[in-house]
């Protein structure tokens, strides 16, 4: 079955988008085509909306999923007379949280992603620019002011995993690639040793490790099957040795990873 669902906003779209993604992957024998429409803020946007929605609703054979957080109620109003199945999020959780705070809500556009609303905006930029200026081993004297240190071997999703922390959560999260020389030695490398409680380690399976390998460097010995099953072998044997923390990242999304990290590591959010 195949279906189109509408992320409609009349700010940045990531509430509608968010929600709406989470509530449609509990479908999984419907095929969606996604489509995310940020700052609908006019009725003259909102009526070009409508013909879209028409159209993709022909197309199907099904009316489309329309996931709303507009605000305006005009807009809205344009919106209804579209041939889409409508689910307004605003309405749906403001109206039983203004019964129970007794309080009615402002009603206004882009709160939740806004600079204004968020004390902790600055927050979030440095803690993607101590990623960026600690990936992937380039510095290690800033280490002590790390929340946490990904481990493992080159590819194995640390840089992704690192970034997406900072910019979700405002963590600070450097991340040191293990080399093979480093595992010829047996144990941690020198700049890691006085931060091990910060160390959290990646795997991979190595099938996958050189999937990805060869993109970037094909037919080499770097990415080929014995370098990437010796490395990741080496690795996972210097987690255990040194007692510390790892999941293998081949099966799970960065979100997924981030999130087991920091309930392994007990690290408290600064973005909330």
């Amino acid at each position: 079955m195949k279906r189109t669902a509408f992320f409609i906003s009349d700010g940045t779209g990531i509430t509608a988008e968010t929600l709406g993604q989470s509530l449609l992957a509990q479908f999984e024998n419907i095929n969606f085509t996604k489509l995310t429409r940020p700052y609908i803020d006019t009725e003259e946007k909102a009526r070009v909306m409508v013909q879209q929605i028409n159209r993709a609703a022909e197309a199907d054979g099904a009316r489309p999923i329309i996931f709303d957080t507009i605000v305006n109620r005009e807009i809205r109003s344009v919106l209804a007379q579209s041939n889409g199945f409508m689910i307004d999020i605003f309405s749906t959780f403001l109206s039983p949280l203004e019964q129970e705070l007794s309080s009615d809500s402002s009603y206004s556009v882009g709160k939740s992603h806004s600079i204004g609303h968020n004390p902790h905006y600055m927050e979030r930029i440095d803690a993607v620019n101590f990623a960026l200026d600690n990936d992937d081993g380039a510095r290690t004297h800033y280490y002590d002011k790390a929340d946490l240190i990904l481990v493992g071997v080159s590819r194995s999703g640390k840089t992704p995993t690192c970034l997406y922390m900072a910019l979700q959560y405002g963590i600070r999260a450097a991340n040191y690639p293990l080399t093979e020389e480093d595992m010829e030695r047996l144990q941690l490398p020198n700049a890691l040793k006085p931060y091990k409680h910060k160390l959290f380690g990646l795997t991979i399976d190595p099938e996958r490790l050189t999937s990805i390998r060869n993109e970037r460097k094909p037919n080499s010995r770097y990415a080929s099957f014995a370098q990437c099953e010796f490395e990741v072998r080496e690795v996972e044997n210097l987690f255990r040795r040194e007692n510390i923390a790892y999941i293998n990242s081949t099966h799970f999304s960065v979100e997924e990873i981030s999130a087991k990290i920091l309930v392994e590591k007990g690290v408290e959010r600064r973005l909330k």
